[in-house]
């Protein structure tokens, strides 16, 4: 059975980042900055709430008479009592012989063309330590995102106004980081597994590494690009925030409506349609959350049984980066532009290269991840040199065509103007003829 490190890295981060933010919320409070202390208590309770409740949703525990857990999960200690019951179920595994298996059909991968069909026995102790696996994996992209992520541009922003770092602070941004990025990779792998979900997935640790790398540099350039817009430009900061969550937020909802699809009824038999909507909407709210600062992954499909779209659409992912590059380069020209004196010191062309230099190379890692170390590659319809070499061929006919067409074009007005000086020339010529004509009559 395998080690359920997922679920320690996900506790970990959790009480990590809710102990540092306690902690610097009360420096706030003795340094006498009440609107710091309520912004930083707030990026951190409001994810451990919706934490709670999302183990509680995906273990359906509102069902169940059990108060101790609903207890703990009111006292915040919900995580810590799952990680407790995770690590209970995998030490008693070995020693206690299970009456009941279930059996799975997964296909392995293509190898030659085909693909093998393997039966494999499933125990109770393996389906629930699955449950807690997928339980801990969302809760840590509702932490990455709806806490962290908010909570690690709000401590830079006070950091760059302040022009000072403290090593509390210092210790805190690095744990929201790797949260996020954490949260990033676990958006990955359930895309993976998602969309291929009758295959037999085995993510190697190149893959994990490749992920993380991309996932750095793509987040970390992306916050300081807000921050740096935001200390200089605040009201603007606004408008940009907002077309950028409404856009993500309303996709989904707008391709609902064009589909005519009916409203989903199957996402939880317990639920009522009030409930329905609730649930969808903090999916919509999740997804924005995400394309705010990576790529999101997955494409939510709100009339799909899964709610997710299993098809991968390469269009979307090269629109999607094209945009936001554009985008980061605008906010950094516009902080350029309108920077202050806190900026005196900081070689702006320098670091506006570097943010740039760092956004393309997480493009370049995970173009690197989906051409060599995606565990489903063999799936693919076209590898990612494949699209670039099709890409490049269009290219170059799509110019040829264009010279083509403007030598064609010059060629005709060269004849439109040959045929031009034709009768004027001829005009010019007949007109001695005529005069020698009449010459020749009178003499006659």
């Amino acid at each position: 059975m395998k080690f359920p490190g997922s679920v320690l890295a996900s506790v970990f981060l959790f009480v990590a980042e809710t102990t540092a933010a306690l902690y610097l919320s009360s420096t706030y409070r003795s340094g006498g900055d009440g609107m710091w202390q309520a912004l930083t208590l707030l990026f951190s309770l409001l994810p451990c709430a919706l934490v709670q409740l999302t183990l509680l949703f995906v273990h359906r525990d509102f069902s169940r008479d059990r108060p101790l857990v609903l207890l703990l999960h009111l006292l915040q200690l919900g995580p810590l009592f799952r990680c407790f019951e995770v690590f209970c179920i995998y030490c008693q595994s070995g020693h206690i012989e299970e009456p009941y298996v279930s059996i799975t059909k997964k296909r392995q991968m293509p190898k030659n063309g085909f693909s093998e069909e393997v039966e494999k026995e499933v125990g109770q102790a393996e389906g629930k330590l699955f449950t807690h696996r997928s339980a801990f994996s969302r809760a840590s992209v509702i932490q990455a995102f709806l806490g962290s992520a908010p909570q690690l541009t709000l401590q830079l922003y006070i950091s760059a106004l302040q022009q000072d770092v403290t090593v509390g602070r210092c210790l805190f941004m690095v744990l929201s980081l790797l949260s996020i990025v954490y949260g990033a990779l676990r958006c990955n792998i359930l895309a993976i597994k998602i969309k291929y979900d009758e295959y037999d997935v085995k993510v190697k640790p190149l893959a994990y590494v490749c992920i993380f790398l991309w996932r750095s540099f793509e987040i970390a350039t992306r916050v300081i690009v807000l921050v740096l817009f935001t200390s200089v430009l605040k009201a603007w900061v606004v408008m940009v925030v907002l077309i950028n969550f409404f856009s993500f937020f309303l996709y989904p909802w707008i391709l609902f409506w064009c589909s005519g699809s009916p409203f989903p009824e199957n996402i939880e038999k317990a639920l009522s349609r009030v409930g329905t909507t609730i649930v969808l909407g903090f999916l919509t709210l999740l997804y924005a959350g995400i394309n705010m600062f990576c790529w999101s992954a997955v494409q939510l499909k709100i009339n799909n049984p899964d709610l997710i779209s299993k098809s991968q659409n390469w269009y979307r992912l090269l629109v999607y980066y094209m945009l936001r590059f554009i985008e980061n380069a605008v906010l950094l020209l516009m902080w350029y532009l309108y920077k202050t004196d806190i900026y005196m010191y900081v070689c702006a062309p320098l670091l506006i290269l570097q943010l740039l230099v760092g956004y393309c190379t997480a493009i370049l890692f995970m173009l690197v991840f989906y051409q060599f170390f995606h565990p489903c590659k063999k799936l693919f319809s076209s590898t990612v040199s494949e699209g670039f070499q099709e890409w490049l061929k269009c290219v170059c006919c799509h110019c040829r065509q264009r010279k083509s067409r403007e030598s064609v074009g010059k060629a005709d007005q060269r004849s439109v103007g040959d045929r031009d000086e034709t009768p004027s020339s001829s005009k010019i010529s007949s007109v001695p003829s005529q005069i020698l004509n009449t010459e020749e009559l009178c003499s006659a």
